[in-house]
């Protein structure tokens, strides 16, 4: 019987990664593999996930539609030789990723009779325009291919934009189930059949589209804690011209506790993470732009400011 996937697409920042953490939160005793694969040398999806899963495979520093699909098509091979083996493999693309040409690569018979695409789930911000859509041919190709789409941070805006924004999704999907996941929350009913004797869903398998180089990661660390004033300073200053950031760091004022940081959709959050791993930097930050928006020498500068705080 194959391995069912469950392959999560979706924007910069949309949220696919507290979905996944929220999948193997209610894991129930399954054996689930996530396949991390974020767009830049720090994983750090895949560090924020570590702790509900043992099972988690990280693909760095580039994209799995492209110049990591061969590390893709290995790291599922290896996953299935694993005894035992998982109940269920999640693949967690970037933000980057074209899902068209990683649903290609899974409908191949030779990795369908092991494992097979069982769900493409699409996550898309709640706050996100509705002309986006039509305006962005990335995020329309992830739409397209969802079997289901979770609209996440529902809770930053008002019914009658949700409500603009699902007609706009349906218009340009109509064929998707569509829920909204507050907190990451997607019923598990509808991510994997329970049903082991369900034919699985026809797909369309466009041919490989030419890529596009659009963003670009650019990351940032130091064997130092950060001013927490002059971090958010920043990236106030940084904001702007990024299309998403995320990170972990000490500060000065909390030293020996990670924060988690997050900037999705020109909105930034910082929690609570938790213990520093010994032989890590300090400070570990990934930023997403535009290509030749931003320079590593002017992140190096901005961010320099944030370690250089007089020992008293």
């Amino acid at each position: 019987m194959p391995v069912p996937i469950l392959l999560i697409t979706g924007f910069l920042g949309a949220g696919k990664t507290t979905v996944v953490n929220h999948l193997l939160a209610q894991a129930q005793g399954r054996r689930i593999a996530a396949v991390v694969n974020d767009f830049g040398a720090i994983n750090i999806d895949a560090e924020l996930i570590m702790g509900a899963s043992d099972g988690v495979t990280s693909l760095s520093n580039g994209c799995i539609c492209c110049s990591l699909e061969g590390d893709l098509l290995r790291t599922l091979a290896a996953l299935l030789r694993r005894e035992p083996r998982p109940e269920l493999i999640v693949i967690e693309t970037s933000g980057v990723a074209d899902p068209a040409d990683i649903v290609r690569n899974l409908m191949d018979p030779v990795i369908s009779r092991e494992a097979l695409l069982e769900t493409v789930l699409c996550v898309v911000d709640a706050t996100t325009p509705p002309v986006t859509l039509n305006d962005d041919a990335l995020l329309r190709s992830q739409l397209r291919a969802a079997d289901l789409v979770a609209l996440s941070k529902v809770d930053l805006v008002d019914a009658a934009a949700c409500t603009e924004l699902r007609a706009a999704i349906r218009a340009l999907r109509p064929a998707a189930v569509m829920v909204d996941a507050i907190n990451g929350e997607v019923p598990t009913a509808l991510l994997f059949s329970p049903d082991l004797d369900h034919v699985p869903l026809q797909r369309e398998v466009r041919a490989r589209a030419p890529v596009a180089d659009r963003f670009e990661t650019l990351s940032w660390a130091s064997e130092r804690p950060l001013s927490l004033p002059l971090f958010q300073s920043a990236i106030g200053r940084l904001a702007p011209r990024l299309a998403r950031a995320k990170g972990l760091f000490e500060t000065v004022e909390q030293p020996g506790r990670l924060m988690v940081f997050q900037l999705a959709s020109g909105r930034a959050t910082l929690a609570p993470g938790g213990l520093p791993a010994p032989g890590v930097p300090r400070a570990r930050i990934v930023f997403i732009a535009e290509l030749g928006v931003l320079s590593r020498a002017e992140i190096d500068r901005i961010m320099q400011r944030c370690v250089e705080v007089q020992v008293k």
